[in-house]
């Protein structure tokens, strides 16, 4: 039997849990990991004749997930120099 995390759809559903904590636990810090098991999943996909060992998966993973967290990071995080001004306060 192959081992269960060399099957592209177990990333998947990694990928889908993670992205329904994200929903749940705002923050863009599980999107990031969500966003590198999809990757794993469809590099898994695409390229499945190549004999994948875990801690090869593994390393991809991380990297990919680190590659999506520092893009996002990049694109959502506040410019430099500008500053969080909040016009109402809600116990106001």
């Amino acid at each position: 039997m192959t081992d269960l995390w060399s099957v592209w759809w177990v990333w998947m559903a990694a990928a889908l849990a993670l992205a329904i904590i994200e929903v749940l636990a705002p923050g863009f810090i599980f999107l990031g990991f969500a966003i590198g098991a999809a990757l794993t999943g469809l590099l898994l996909l695409i390229l499945p004749g190549i004999g994948w060992t875990i801690p090869i998966l593994a390393l991809i993973f991380a990297a990919l997930s680190l590659a999506a967290w520092l893009i996002l990071r990049r694109s959502f995080a506040l410019r430099t120099g500008q500053v969080k001004h909040f016009e109402d306060d809600i116990n106001g």
